[in-house]
């Protein structure tokens, strides 16, 4: 059996092929191919054995994949869906059967696999359930608990809302649906950008499946199969948001030795009052360049402990981690295939039902003019108290009793717009992201009677500010400034409010936002929180005080009162400060900044427009760093009278391979606001280049 292999000229893989089982071996070799580097991290990772390659900077995060037991939870999931849903459990084993067959191929173009020394190991059916959990085991933000749990002891209960997301938060993605009636073809259009941590390579794979089932195009996760979260299928498309649902929690444990002699095993206290056992044992995580770390793996009746353990040494916990896959075993994968078979907005609905991790806001249309918003993924049902803090293990009441029915929300003047704000998630939730870009997307299209798929660049790259005017009505009180403060004052309140890499005042309002940040995060009022608690490291970006604040500094500018603080003063001294600095433009300081699984590779990254509230949502840290590194993983457009005239972009490029014609080709559109074409006329495929079998070597 073979598989066609066809690249259109931004390196992008086009795949037909007899079915869909040789259709996802093929899609597996050929991102082998491509990303093997970027897989084998991916794999370790899920594992907890990224360390052994990668070092000790690695080590916090193979604890945590440990302890939070994700591979086992995979290879749980997987035994699951092989068991419920056999035709797709075969369909990932030919993924993976592509993905063994392609790496030590694709291996040897990396040049991070001779860096590192690392060889090229063997996916086993569950790796890309594994792949899919490690991505985003930490999407429900269950971490935020503990901040929360901190304030309250630290401050008081009156200061978790001043902290709260909603006031503004960290960034998060935009997607928007237009119906036929709002456009110049009279079909719908969906378009948005997800936004998350800017990888390299990209967390994104724009690739082209097709077989006699379905022909469909969209976005990828590299490592999984299918295509999940962004397509169009030629009738139908969708697009996803995260919902900012809760349904993660943390419980605090009693643990104790079983039995009066303290023999090995444990117990834990049950909220009966009964003591049930628990599973207990110690895991090995080698680290290149220095010595292993021993891992206490323990599991209760509730979840696996991710903080602290049976001997409590490091002063904090137990603390167990209870969260959908783990106790149901499904993943959702059931949903891929019926995704990709889809021909209407009611096959995406079905297909939508069996969704499980993450929880998001779903959008859809096909060309019959049928549209869709609603929810779609697992959330427990449960007392309020596990919502919003960690609660006791021993104590009734916490219990998971079920799930949430997934609501749909409505589509209001020929328009839908999802931004991670309040909205058909809200009853799912307890943090949303603020309403401004969610304001400034609707703003947008009201603004024009019919739009086209081109125009849709218009709104992903708009980098108005909405969560500038409580800053901007500080400074507009202030008097008795210096010269070089009155003149950056009055430069300020005569400025349009964007966020544009050329803009001297959008770098003056940072330098401004940035000195209040940390005159506030220094302020004796929240000393008790200017110390980390002694949590893991994985934690630690939820519990840092300076950029708490400086995400929060809308609510914290606006609160009536704030803890006798002189927020006037401190804005005062804010611009004198940044009047006697050098001030160039945004895009100065304001550089995109990936991750990249080797720290040592190194590029000139651009200046970048917007900022973490605009549309153009590039995220940095106010008062810390003006570096960027979340932002847009990609931008879509799909277009439902003609599937080619859909677009798109990714950051980098479609290949992982540094230097490679396709690494970062992409890039200076991606920077610009430009979009490549989605190409899927195989004639057109067909007469640019010549084909490349794909041979299947499976053992017939």
């Amino acid at each position: 059996m073979t598989a066609e292999l066809y690249r259109d000229p931004w390196g992008i893989p086009h795949l037909r092929a007899g079915s869909a089982l040789d259709l996802a071996r093929a899609q597996g070799r050929v991102t082998a191919l491509d990303r093997a580097w970027q897989l084998e991290v991916e794999r370790h990772r899920s594992q907890g054995t990224s360390a052994a390659f990668l070092g000790a900077e690695a080590v916090d995060w193979d604890r945590f994949a440990r302890r939070a037991r994700l591979d086992d939870t995979a290879r749980r999931c997987f035994a699951a869906l092989d068991r419920r849903d056999p035709e797709t459990a075969d369909w990932v084993v030919a993924y993976v059967e592509g993905v063994n067959e392609g790496l030590a191929e694709g291996a040897g173009h990396a040049p991070e696999f001779a860096r590192t020394g690392l060889a090229v190991g063997r996916w086993e059916p569950w790796t890309p359930l594994g792949v899919w959990l490690g991505t985003h085991i930490l999407f429900a933000g269950f971490p935020a608990k503990l901040w929360r749990e901190e304030v309250v002891r630290r401050i008081g209960p009156e200061a978790v809302d001043l902290f709260a997301a909603d006031g503004p938060g960290t960034s998060g993605s935009n997607g928007w649906l237009v119906t036929g009636e709002r456009t110049g073809t009279g079909r719908p259009v969906i378009a948005g950008d997800p936004h998350r941590f800017i990888e390299d390579p990209g967390v994104y794979q724009q690739i082209h499946l097709s077989c006699p089932e379905f022909d469909v195009v969209g976005l990828a996760v590299p490592g999984v199969p299918g295509i999940a979260h962004f397509a169009h299928t030629g009738t139908v498309a969708w697009a996803i948001t995260n919902a900012m649902a809760d349904y993660q929690d943390l419980y605090r444990e009693r643990l104790r030795r079983a039995g009066p002699q303290g023999p090995e095993g444990w117990e834990a206290l049950d909220p009966d009052g009964e003591w049930r056992p628990v599973a207990r044992h110690v895991e090995t995580v080698e680290v290149a360049g220095g010595e292993p770390v021993e891992v206490e793996i323990v599991e209760t009746p509730r979840g696996p402990v991710v903080i602290g353990g049976t001997e409590r040494t490091e002063g904090i916990g137990p603390i167990s981690l209870r969260y959908p896959p783990r106790v149901t075993e499904d993943l959702g994968f059931s949903a891929l295939l019926p995704l990709l078979r889809a021909r209407e907005v009611a096959d995406v609905d079905r297909a939508f039902d069996h969704w499980a991790e993450p929880v998001n806001v779903v959008q859809a249309a096909d060309t019959e003019g049928g549209v869709l918003h609603r929810v779609a993924g697992r959330v427990p049902l449960r007392g309020s108290d596990n919502r919003t803090r960690i609660v006791a293990a021993w104590e009734p009441g916490h219990e998971w009793r079920g799930w949430h029915e997934m609501p749909y929300g409505t589509v209001q003047d020929g328009a839908a717009v999802m931004a991670n704000q309040r909205g058909p998630a809200t009853p799912l939730g307890v943090e949303f992201a603020p309403p401004h870009r969610a304001a400034r997307i609707r703003q947008l299209l009201d603004e024009r009677p019919k739009w086209t798929a081109r125009d849709m660049a218009d709104v992903h790259m708009d980098t108005h500010l909405g969560s500038a005017a409580p800053l901007m009505d500080h400074l507009a009180a202030l008097d008795g400034l210096g010269i070089e403060a009155t003149a950056l004052r009055d430069r300020l309140l005569g400025w349009d409010r964007r966020m544009t890499a050329d803009s001297l005042a959008a770098a003056a309002y940072s330098a401004v936002r940035g000195a209040v940040v940390r005159r506030l995060a220094a302020h004796p009022a929240f000393a008790a929180l200017a110390d980390a608690p002694a949590y893991p490291e994985v934690f630690r970006p939820w519990l840092a005080l300076l950029p708490r604040v400086g995400f929060a500094l809308e609510h914290l500018l606006k609160a009536e009162e704030l803890y006798g603080i002189d927020r006037a003063a401190l804005v005062r001294e804010a611009v004198e400060e940044a009047a006697a600095q050098p001030l160039g433009v945004w895009g100065d300081t304001h550089r995109l900044a990936p991750w990249r699984a080797l720290t040592t590779t190194s590029y000139d990254e651009p200046g970048l427009s917007g900022d973490h509230d605009c549309v153009l949502c590039t995220s940095a840290v106010p008062g810390l760093t003006d570096l960027s590194a979340r932002g847009p993983a990609a931008r879509y457009v799909w277009d439902l009278a003609d599937r080619d005239h859909s677009l798109w972009v990714v950051p980098f490029g479609a290949s992982g391979v540094p230097g490679s014609a396709h690494h970062r080709d992409q890039l200076p559109l991606w920077i610009e606001g430009g979009l490549a074409p989605v190409i899927t006329d195989w004639s057109r495929l067909t007469q640019e280049q010549e084909t490349e079998k794909v041979e299947d070597s499976h053992e017939q």
